[in-house]
């Protein structure tokens, strides 16, 4: 299947405007140079980078599941200087409280008068890093689900705003690993992707160890600001999008449902299956990649490329194929094959 789709074929039937195709050419370079600018920070997850900064131009929050030395928490550093964000970290641990991530009120007696007055807590930024996220208990991870939803936090009766823009990114151990807690359903539901990042290949360990162990060591470089990603964001929306492309994910997002798909293996393994949110992350998600590329309207080879991040999470095995040794991309890899 071509990777490109014709411009008459958007949902619309008539080719983008001139603007949105110079737009869409110049974010496109730029988001070259910040794909370069991280590859030079880290080596060899090329897939990784590019579904992190999918997830961000979606406006959404990305999952990045991997065991520990894999560079985690290296790639969120570069991402806030690259991206011009203004970045915080919170290292998650089991006594941790959710105060002392949204933050707290204190007893202020300056000016001659008592009040209490609100502290921000680390949330309080473009880019949060939520580091080894499953370490924390449950009742401190969810302290994170309405900011994530909503970009804005309650204390003590009172709202306040989240910056914009907001992205969360965790990053998670494998659950077998001891002292950790999954995240519950509801909170993983609220990241557009979960990225799961491997061990490099030889080539790019060579690099990783000659690059790393020097005298010196190469910096991130800022590339692009704040209000350049939120224009992005609102030029994803814009792109057009095909109606098989639209059918394409209808038809995904649905055959992963035991109640309603006609595949007898997904009724056997699947316990639960993607909601519509699943549908709208790739709806989102397809665009942003179309956009990443250059390209002017995203193609059913997108979806396919996607699937497994946008849906791994939102899906739950039954016993069944857990004894099986069924896995969930085995699962996706089966609802995908209509579409190929």
């Amino acid at each position: 299947m071509a990777e490109t789709e014709s411009l008459a074929s958007t949902s619309g039937g008539e080719e983008p405007p001139a603007r949105l195709v110079t737009e869409i050419e110049s974010l496109g370079h730029r988001m070259g140079l910040v794909r370069d600018r991280i590859g030079r920070i880290i080596f060899g997850q090329k897939e990784v980078i590019d579904e992190t900064l999918i997830t961000l131009l979606a406006g959404g929050h990305v999952l990045l599941i991997g065991f520990p030395g894999l560079g985690k928490t290296r790639l969120v550093e570069t991402l806030g200087t690259v991206l011009g964000l203004d970045d915080k970290r919170v290292q998650f641990t089991p006594d941790l409280m959710p105060a002392d991530i949204l933050g707290s009120e204190i007893l202020d007696d300056a000016g001659g008068g008592r009040a209490f007055r609100f502290i921000n807590g680390p949330v309080f930024c473009q880019l949060l890093m939520a580091d080894e996220i499953n370490r924390a208990s449950p009742r401190t991870q969810s302290a994170l689900l309405q900011a994530m939803q909503e970009k804005r936090v309650s204390v003590a009766g009172q709202y306040h705003p989240l910056p914009s823009p907001f992205h969360v990114l965790a990053t998670q151990n494998p659950l077998e690993q001891e002292g950790t807690y999954p995240l519950p359903e509801a909170q993983l539901d609220r990241f557009l992707m979960q990225v799961d990042v491997g061990y490099p290949s030889e080539e790019a360990e060579r690099e990783i160890l000659v690059a790393t162990t020097g005298a010196s060591e190469a910096a991130p470089e800022q590339v692009i600001t704040a209000q350049d990603l939120l224009s992005a964001q609102k030029l994803v929306r814009q792109i057009p999008i095909g109606d098989a492309v639209v059918q394409a994910i209808l038809d995904l997002v649905r055959a992963g449902r035991p109640a309603d798909s006609a595949m007898a293996e997904i009724k056997a393994h699947v316990a639960w299956g993607p909601g519509p949110r699943a549908s709208q992350a790739l709806m989102l998600a397809t665009r942003a990649r179309a956009l990443l590329d250059g390209r002017y309207a995203p193609s059913i080879d997108d979806v396919l490329a996607l699937a497994k991040p946008v849906l791994r999470h939102r899906m739950a095995l039954s016993f069944a194929a857990r004894a099986d040794g069924v896995t969930i991309d085995d699962i996706i890899e089966r609802l995908c094959a209509p579409l190929r």
